[in-house]
């Protein structure tokens, strides 16, 4: 009896599993893979899970999410359960990563599924798990580990991006812009990612040998110079973790990104995309920046949530990351807002409020410390959230020391 023949859709999913456990981790014979995944995600992960095998992993072990549960806490659960979090699992995690093992993460979350719940609830909930996370998180932004992100079509992040479409429809849409942005949507992912790796080293080897002490961002509404971090480095692309593996910790990406100095920010930049944080969309950001830390803020739209996630903790107003992505980026001429920071953020220039990357610096911030970091200028925070600041619109000139300048995107181009 002959085989079935698999769909379109089969093979693009096949291909994208390929890419996260090849292009993606760089996973290696006999190494253990984490998974963190939402419940309606199980027919990429088993596709992740069985490449993972092929390619020698010793042990998969996925987490799953479910949204309904999640609400359910909000529903029912007293007051005080909103101040915890399981500890003991990311502790669990963190001692597999100090084991060895590679991190996955496959997003696709309900961008609205915590729109309409009490604010403060969902600030102290992140609050915690952001503490609690910390042990856990440490190996991922130090680089301590071969990790990546991919996405899945659910239908509710369907349906919040493509509200005019049936369920199947939206679902479908969501799919080919996934496809599309992951890569998968060619005879050959493999060789199309080595290409695209090849333009971004390009692009963060020339900042690199530029060695420039601040960037500044210009346009309507914005006028900001981010100094950079001593002895940062410029970052795009795959890369090396500090475990020896080659990985490219997004799928998709379009940046090239380094660590600011937290005390060198100063002026005023406005949001050009709308953030989707938590269930809420955060529209028309405006801030303004004094010696590294933001000192007003509004938006037209989220300003409460935005103001809670300000005052998380003591690096919430300073930044940990600034990213610069061509206006012309595959994700950016969709023209399709994802409600999701691993794609919006690739589709424009951005800033990250909160911790920075230790990868950030020269030989890969190897051997430096906390105490080391600080003083090279990388803040520290419960958080790492993306805003978007660039369009066609928005000029990036680099500044050296001596105080001139040189274009590096004008209109939202490279130069």
């Amino acid at each position: 009896m002959n085989a079935p023949v698999p769909s379109d859709h089969d093979i693009r999913l096949e291909r994208l599993a390929e890419v996260a456990v090849k292009v993606g981790l760089g996973l290696k014979a006999g190494q253990e893979l984490v998974i963190t995944a939402p419940i309606q995600s199980v027919p990429l992960v088993r596709r992740i899970t069985a490449a993972a095998y092929r390619a020698g992993a010793s042990l998969v072990t996925t987490l799953y999410a479910d949204d309904e549960a999640t609400l359910a806490r909000f529903a029912h659960a007293p007051d005080a359960a909103f101040d915890v979090a399981p500890a003991w699992l990311y502790e669990g995690m963190a001692r597999a990563y100090e084991a060895g093992a590679a991190r996955l993460a496959v997003s696709g979350a309900d961008p609205n599924l915590l729109a309409g719940q009490d604010p403060d609830k969902v600030a102290r909930a992140n609050r915690a798990t952001s503490a609690a996370y910390k042990p856990a998180m440490k190996p991922i932004v130090n680089f301590d580990i071969n990790w990546t992100i991919v996405s899945y079509a659910t239908p509710a992040w369907a349906r919040a991006m493509f509200p005019a479409l049936s369920e199947d429809e939206a679902v479908a849409a969501l799919w080919r812009a996934i496809f599309a942005a992951s890569r998968v949507d060619v005879d050959d992912p493999l060789a199309a990612w080595a290409r695209h790796n090849a333009g971004l080293h390009a692009r963060k080897d020339f900042l690199n040998a530029k060695r420039f002490s601040a960037v500044r961002f210009r346009g309507p509404g914005t006028d900001l110079t981010v100094g950079l971090a001593d002895d940062h480095e410029w970052c795009g692309g795959a890369a090396t973790s500090k475990n020896g593996l080659v990985c490219n910790a997004n799928i998709p990406t379009e940046e090239v990104f380094t660590t600011p100095h937290k005390d060198r920010v100063d002026g005023h930049v406005r949001s050009t995309k709308p953030l989707s944080y938590q269930g809420t969309l955060i529209e028309d950001i405006a801030v303004r920046f004094e010696g590294g830390r933001i000192v007003e803020a509004t938006a037209s739209r989220g300003a409460d949530v935005l103001a809670k996630v300000l005052d998380t903790d003591a690096g919430a107003r300073r930044l940990g990351e600034v990213a610069l992505v061509p206006h012309s980026s595959p994700i950016s001429a969709s023209g399709l807002l994802f409600y999701n920071t691993l794609y919006d953020e690739n589709a424009s220039s951005h800033i990250a409020l909160g911790q920075a990357y230790s990868k950030c610096f020269l030989d890969g911030g190897a051997g430096l410390s906390p105490e080391d970091l600080a003083a090279r200028g990388a803040n520290s925070s419960l958080i790492h959230i993306d805003w978007m600041i660039g369009s066609g619109e928005i000029d990036v000139d680099g500044l050296y020391a001596d105080g001139a300048s040189e274009p590096v995107m004008r209109g939202g181009e490279w130069v």
